[in-house]
């Protein structure tokens, strides 16, 4: 499978989906057309954990005062389907790998699969 969850709006991920091939994807924009249950679950089996989905960034985390709560595996399973702005971004499955969010370390992973 080979899929990207993104946002449309998101300076940050088209600029990252200019940068890569994207033919032969699946392009998801996760506001457009929120993530179901079963993709997160997809995405928790390849990233073995709900935290690394998690968006800090996400003004909402501020907002809800989440950095003063302790949470819970899940916690964040449930904070991510109930608000698309909490799955860390863009997310991008290539058969059996997972690549999660921004940074220059995961930017360079996903450069050596294409």
């Amino acid at each position: 499978m080979k899929k990207i969850y993104y946002l449309k709006t998101c300076d940050t991920c088209r600029r990252i989906l200019k940068s890569i091939p994207t033919e032969g994807f699946i392009l998801q924009d996760i506001k457009t057309e929120p993530i179901t249950v079963k993709q997160l679950e997809e995405m928790h089996n390849l990233a073995k954990s709900y935290e690394a989905l998690f968006s800090r960034k996400s003004k909402k985390y501020a907002a809800m005062n989440l950095k003063n709560e302790t949470l819970a595996e899940k916690d964040y399973k449930q904070l991510i389907l109930e608000e698309y702005t909490f799955l860390k971004r863009p997310v991008i499955i290539i058969d059996d790998k997972i690549f999660i969010g921004s940074d220059k370390k995961t930017l360079e992973l996903l450069q050596e699969n294409f």
